[in-house]
């Protein structure tokens, strides 16, 4: 594959606003990817906001074009996102935004790809449901659109808004797009699950040339699972969740260290977390299972290495969070579980209520699970039930919250919110 790949001729749109800031390197508070710094949901701010509403600590509230589910990822005093604006007669612009944090103003707003699709393949997805990944020194953006594309822009300078590289993974699927891509060790490293194909693929971060590829081996099927890095021991790992087994990869060469095989999962969306030395990870649609593996074997680590098994209460689409000793999921459904974590055994089981896709965070001492309605439940972490909190919003919420500086991001269908204490 080429760098520069080959695609439709980007077309000029009017409006178009170009931001000329010098970009920075990422600092403590920011949250450059989905799930933030460390992947895994967890803010390092104390002072976040406990509750709000449509008239309650929204410092702004500013529209989003088109149609997108990508969370919003943040650097350098700027929020960022991608959406699809679709004309039927024009096809769909697959775009990158970015909004002032302190004001709400658009200060970004260019095509990366555009397409001739108006149709989606799930009307419950976008064309702009993976999240974009800022790069540490804060200089670009990744964005990657499945089969339609993965490009690099530049974050700021007087090339803001470039796009460096572009570059295509055809594969078909009966979803559309939704895992998203993960910056390491100077790699961007992407899942690719189709019908036809299935593979994870390193490429250079710099110049988008691919770098590795692990072919996943038959059977195959659709998957949307973003990859963790962990580190065990000495060694840093890549964990990728695909249909019918999941697999750890050497970063460099992407080899495969070692796989757990469930015969009967496939559609993943859920992403693995890490603690306690345990990935924890979601089997997949149909009947999902909750496993906690040792990232300690080789080869098939099936029988040797799945320390428990959880089938009650395992969630399929949204990504579990680990607080202390207990793991926190959340079912389709809103059916929230608290799980031991080393063992497995169930503390408690709650009904959220409504629909859940958004992944929860963990900020201020307190779990965040937002549903798909716009409400978010709030609840004290610990092996008993204590909700503190529920607040509401206008509008359908499918994107994971963002967090930075005691500040809540919140996109919903129409808009992007900065929720904060008021003075």
């Amino acid at each position: 594959m080429q760098g520069d790949g080959e695609g439709r001729a980007l077309k000029p749109l009017a409006g178009l606003v170009l931001a000329f800031w010098v970009a920075t390197a990422l600092h403590a508070g920011d949250w450059p990817q989905f799930r933030g710094p460390t992947g895994q949901g967890h803010a390092q701010d104390d002072a976040v906001p406990l509750t709000w509403s449509e008239t309650e600590n929204v410092a702004w509230k500013a529209p989003v074009p088109g149609r997108g589910w990508s969370s919003p990822v943040i650097a350098g005093g700027l929020v960022w996102l991608t959406t699809a604006v679709t004309d039927r007669e024009a096809g769909t612009s697959l775009r990158l935004l970015s909004y002032d944090t302190g004001t709400g103003n658009v200060e970004m707003n260019v095509e990366i790809f555009g397409i001739d699709d108006t149709t989606l393949l799930n009307q419950k997805n976008s064309f702009a449901s993976p999240t974009p990944v800022i790069d540490p020194a804060g200089e670009r953006v990744y964005v990657h659109f499945g089969a339609q594309g993965t490009a690099a822009v530049a974050a700021g300078g007087e090339s803001a808004g470039d796009v460096l590289w572009r570059i295509h993974f055809p594969y078909t699927s009966q979803h559309g797009n939704g895992g998203s891509p993960i910056l390491h060790g100077g790699l961007l490293i992407v899942s690719i699950d189709g019908y036809d194909t299935a593979f994870l693929v390193a490429v250079d971060a710099e110049t988008g040339q691919e770098r590795w590829r692990s072919v996943r081996p038959a059977p195959i099927s659709q998957a949307y699972s973003t990859p963790l890095a962990i580190r065990v021991g000495d060694a840093k790992q890549i964990v990728n969740v695909s249909a019918f087994r999941a697999s750890a990869h050497e970063p460099a060469t992407g080899s495969e260290i070692w796989r757990v095989e469930y015969p009967g999962g496939f559609s993943n969306v859920s992403r693995p977390v890490y603690g306690h030395g345990l990935v924890y990870l979601s089997t997949g649609f149909n009947e999902p299972v909750l496993l906690a593996v040792r990232p300690t074997g080789e080869g098939d680590v099936t029988d040797s290495k799945v320390a428990w098994r959880l089938r009650r209460g395992a969630p399929l689409t949204v990504s579990p969070i680990l607080v202390g000793d207990e793991l926190f999921t959340v079912t389709d459904s809103g059916i929230a579980t608290c799980i031991d974590a080393l063992t497995g055994e169930i503390r408690w089981q709650h009904r959220l209520g409504g629909n859940h896709s958004a992944s929860p965070i963990h900020a201020g001492g307190r779990i965040y699970f937002q549903n798909e309605e716009g409400v978010t439940t709030v609840i004290a972490p610990g092996p008993s039930f204590e909700q503190l909190a529920r607040n509401e919003l206008d509008g359908s919420t499918l994107a994971s919250i963002a967090v930075t500086d005691g500040t809540f991001f919140i996109r919903t269908g129409t808009h992007l919110y900065r929720i904060e204490e008021s003075p």
